[in-house]
């Protein structure tokens, strides 16, 4: 287990208020006391596991998948009995039993094949039990779904019942027989009948108590009406109860008898009780991890951290409830860098970011999912010490710097290298020469024992320390000087200004007294102050200027990719255009091929006609083989065609005519009909009529 000094450390770094809301979280007595009761672990497989278990169902919980744990009846107190011998149980308490099984089952059916696999640590909670149907079997053979004994638990039970079934019909029969007849002579009360000590009575007015026979069981608060039981149905009413007391006495022998099987199972039903409960605690930490942004950072088994974008979980769910925004914490704790010795003024965050890490570190150690970056890296420690704020002990009449050295003397004497170690404002409450001289000391040894920690500090001897020691590094939080607020970031690798002067300044305090305190103090330490307070400013200004850099670079990404957008819009288009082209010469070439085979179906009609077939067979010819000669003779025809104008007529042989279909000039031969035999050169076609129309030159026409 791990150690930690002083006793109340766990309370002062607030590990108890994260215990706390993590118990809100559970539904199980089992998962509260184990929230209760958190563990620290010091084992890497014990927190490995733990933390995969976590992150496995706060997976599930992203997803929105349906994980079957849902008995949460504390049923310890069953159990046990179950356990003693000669112990009976209740149908009740066999229900709880029954659904406890139940929820077992369920879980092994959920936990297929791919499941294991996919979630290899949750698998691990039921990986030394196995699930055994027996038991709802036995339960289900004895008990209806109210948890009372079936009729046929046994025959004597169902030889009983089956009695109690018939006297109970005889009874009912008799006493509305009875009720009827007296309600007829106006005996009876408004209520007619009632149970009084387990037996069916008749309300009757008191005044007619002694008209009717029978025993009388009471009477009401009133005194008007007396509870009576006919004689006619004692004798019923006792064979009855005597049925009962038989039915009682079998129904407790049938459950003693379902006790002594399932106490077999004792052991079974508490690893089923103990991983109901475990699956709960598992639920709550991965909830309670949804709630402050936890992750699993990578785990190592040494004393290192490299924290990116570490948030104190309580601080993060005060600001969120509030709608204020937490500043994050990076830092790296290392062989190398060992302590981090932070400078800063007064609420700028120094303590905040020293609690922050060490409640990381019990969380993660104690299997919870941390807020940091999932790319963070945290190592496991043996010992935590801490010293925070005044731990003046009026008990043994310390005064401050007593009790801070004494404590001081314990960190020097325990620390080694698994120490992770917090120490706010080393070396106050003395001298600041004489106090920081110790200081020095404390922190050499510390750095020399290999411990990891965090310092926080005003003395300027520290800071100047931090640059020289191996191991030893300076970090400061960030002030807005111009504002007089502080930033609540840490900045590692530089010294921090306490902003003394800075401040007196903002505030308005007379020049004339800042001055007189400036004489007092040495030159140098007061040079070295101001030149930090600079430095801090100038890296301000840096981070301004970085920012401003790194949205104008995003601007430029942005108009770079609207400029390709257009390019590609562009290219786009003239594709488009292209296609179009191609299409339209596509078109050309089908208007073409139509052409010529019109003209060859022309040419074959003529051939089948002409007596001189010869002369068709080289016009076919010329017109297939020739090609160039046709494609100039075409073009020729087509610069003749510019030459003609459209006139309205009748088209008559000798007419000069143009075909709408390929707008070629020629001369009508022969009309047969709605057909025109046109001379096209060398060429005769057949023409509809209706696709000529009449033509004169323009010349002519002019």
């Amino acid at each position: 287990m791990i150690r930690f000094f002083p006793e109340s450390a766990l309370v002062q770094l607030e590990f108890e208020k994260v215990k706390t809301l993590l118990a809100e979280y559970c539904r199980t007595g089992y998962a509260k006391n184990k929230a209760e009761n958190l563990r620290i672990h010091t084992k890497k497989e014990f927190i490995e596991t733990e933390l995969q278990q976590t992150n496995e169902y706060k997976l599930l919980q992203m997803g929105g998948q349906y994980f079957p744990n849902d008995f949460t009846h504390n049923i310890s107190k069953e159990l046990k009995l179950l356990s003693i011998p000669g112990a009976v149980l209740s149908g009740e308490q066999f229900l709880f039993i029954k659904k406890l099984a139940e929820n077992t089952g369920n879980i092994f059916r959920w936990f297929d094949n791919e499941r294991r696999i996919a979630y290899p640590a949750l698998t691990k909670v039921i990986e030394n039990t196995y699930y055994e149907k027996t038991i709802n079997e036995l339960i289900n053979d004895i008990l209806d779904d109210t948890g009372n004994v079936k009729d046929d638990a046994s025959e004597e039970l169902a030889a009983i019942r089956m009695g109690l079934y018939r006297k109970r019909n005889d009874l009912r029969r008799m006493f509305d027989k009875i009720v009827s007849k007296l309600n007829k002579q106006g005996y009876l009360a408004d209520i007619e009948e009632s149970f009084m000590n387990g037996r069916r009575v008749l309300a009757v007015f008191a005044e007619q108590k002694r008209t009717v026979k029978g025993v009388m069981h009471g009477e009401s608060d009133s005194r008007r009406t007396t509870f009576i039981e006919p004689e006619e149905t004692t004798e019923l009413n006792n064979e009855i109860f005597s049925l009962e007391h038989e039915e009682s006495r079998e129904v407790y022998k049938i459950l003693r008898k379902l006790t002594q099987q399932l106490s077999v199972y004792s052991a079974l039903l508490k690893t089923y009780f103990d991983a109901a409960g475990e699956f709960d605690f598992i639920l709550a930490k991965a909830k309670f991890a949804l709630a402050i942004g936890g992750n699993y950072p990578l785990l190592y088994d040494k004393a290192h951290i490299k924290l990116i974008n570490a948030y104190h979980p309580l601080l993060l769910l005060y600001n969120q409830k509030n709608g204020k925004a937490t500043i994050p914490v990076n830092l790296s704790l290392n062989d190398k860098s060992r302590i981090l010795v932070i400078s800063g003024p007064n609420a700028g965050g120094k303590t905040v970011t020293l609690k922050t890490v060490g409640l990381l570190q019990l969380m993660l150690q104690s299997g919870l999912l941390v807020p940091v970056h999932a790319d963070s890296e945290m190592g496991i420690f043996k010992q935590i010490m801490i010293h925070i704020g005044d731990t003046q002990s009026l008990e043994f009449e310390l005064s401050t710097y007593s009790s801070h050295l004494k404590n001081m003397k314990h960190f020097m004497e325990n620390a080694n290298g698994k120490t992770l170690f917090f120490i706010d404002e080393l070396g106050s409450g003395s001298d600041p020469n004489l106090g920081g001289a110790f200081a020095e000391v404390i922190m050499e040894e510390l750095a020399h024992k290999h411990s990891i920690g965090i310092v926080t500090t005003h003395y300027l001897n520290l800071k100047v320390m931090a640059n020289k020691v191996p191991g030893i590094i300076n970090g400061a939080m960030q002030f807005d000087e111009q504002h007089l607020l502080p930033m609540y970031k840490l900045i590692v690798g530089k010294p921090g200004s306490s902003y003394t002067f800075s401040i007196a300044e903002r505030i308005g305090l007379e020049k004339r007294l800042i001055e007189k305190a400036r004489k007092l103090v040495d030159e140098d330490h007061f040079t070295l102050d101001k030149l930090l307070n600079r430095t801090e400013q100038d890296l301000q200004q840096i981070d301004i200027d970085k920012k401003e850099l790194n949205k104008l670079l995003k601007e430029n990404e942005r108009l770079k990719k609207e400029m390709q957008q257009v390019m590609d819009k562009e290219r786009h288009q003239q594709e488009v255009e292209r296609l179009k082209h191609q299409n339209k010469i596509s078109e050309d070439k089908l208007a073409y091929l139509k052409d010529m085979e019109r003209r060859l179906k022309s040419m074959v009609i003529e051939w089948r006609k002409a007596e001189d077939k010869d002369k068709v067979v080289k016009m076919i010819h010329a017109l297939l083989f020739n090609q160039k000669e046709k494609m100039v003779t075409e073009k020729q025809q087509k610069k003749l065609n510019e030459k003609f104008i459209e006139i309205a007529g009748e088209v008559k042989v000798g007419d000069r005519v143009k075909m709408r279909q390929n707008r070629q000039v020629g001369t009508v031969k022969e009309i047969r009909g709605k057909k025109a035999i046109v001379q096209l050169g060398v060429i005769p076609l057949t023409v509809s009529l209706e696709d000529l129309s009449l033509v004169l030159e323009k010349d002519a026409a002019g």
